[in-house]
């Protein structure tokens, strides 16, 4: 699909981390959560760190198939090992939490709810920009996101998502 903006790698994941930090913050000051607030930020700060040496691959490519959903994973998995084997031993270790994260935590799954508002918010500054290659795509996250069963993120969905949709001058 072609963006009216591009984003790179480094302007997603500083978007992905401020969703995130919204809705650790959401999870634990309006429902009663725990979740680890700084961790959230910095798992998602170097969520797409591999994607250096990998590249990006559209969504739709990554998971067309098992095969392929599986074989990306463990390129994603080995770029990130080999980044985090270029690192001085003295720190190394305070890194791999966040590059190599356990994918079981709660404040992983945040991240990645966060990546999928981050994709969402686009498809919608898209598709606000006359871009109707994004609509069909922005339907089926939004669908996603909504069925997620998740409470921050139904929160951030009916609280913040709606503020994207409005100009300057509407925000008023």
């Amino acid at each position: 699909m072609r963006s009216i903006r591009e984003e790179n790698i480094m302007e997603h994941s500083q978007n992905v981390a401020v969703i995130a930090h919204a809705l650790a913050l959401i999870t634990n000051k309006i429902f009663g959560g725990n979740v680890d607030e700084k961790k959230v930020v910095l798992l998602a700060q170097y969520h797409e760190v591999g994607e250096v040496i990998t590249g990006d691959l559209p969504t739709p490519i990554k998971y067309f198939n098992p095969e392929i959903k599986t074989a990306y994973k463990d390129l994603e998995k080995g770029a990130c090992e080999r980044i985090l084997s270029m690192l001085p031993e003295s720190i190394k270790s305070e890194y791999a939490e966040y590059i190599l994260p356990d994918e079981n935590t709660e404040e992983y799954k945040l991240v990645k709810y966060a990546d999928r508002l981050s994709a969402y918010l686009k498809c919608v500054e898209e598709v606000k920009a006359g871009n109707a290659e994004f609509k069909k795509a922005k339907a089926s996250i939004g669908n996603e996101l909504k069925n997620c069963k998740n409470a921050a993120v139904e929160y951030y969905l009916k609280e913040f998502a709606p503020a994207y949709e409005l100009s300057l001058d509407e925000l008023d």
